[in-house]
């Protein structure tokens, strides 16, 4: 994924990804170790977004990157 991707989501979906992203890499760890592992290009793959994720989480800590505003849409509003 994207690094421009991880910066638009808001701080709790970059936890809730990074939970998830670990998960999957300790599954592809299991999947590689039992040799089922399709492409070992997902182990990387995974864990440069984990770093990508705790990156941008750490930036936001230290105040080198704000959240993104969440803005509504016009036309948005139900009409009767």
């Amino acid at each position: 994924m994207k690094a421009v991707k991880f910066f638009e989501m808001s701080t709790e979906e970059l936890t809730q990804k990074l939970n998830e992203k670990k998960a999957e890499l300790f599954n592809l760890r299991f999947q590689h170790a039992t040799n089922q592992l399709e492409s070992p290009a997902k182990l990387t793959e995974c864990r440069h977004d984990i770093a990508k994720i705790k990156t941008i989480l750490r930036q936001r800590e230290l105040g080198l990157s704000v959240e993104p505003q969440v803005t509504k849409k016009k036309g948005a509003s139900k009409r009767k």
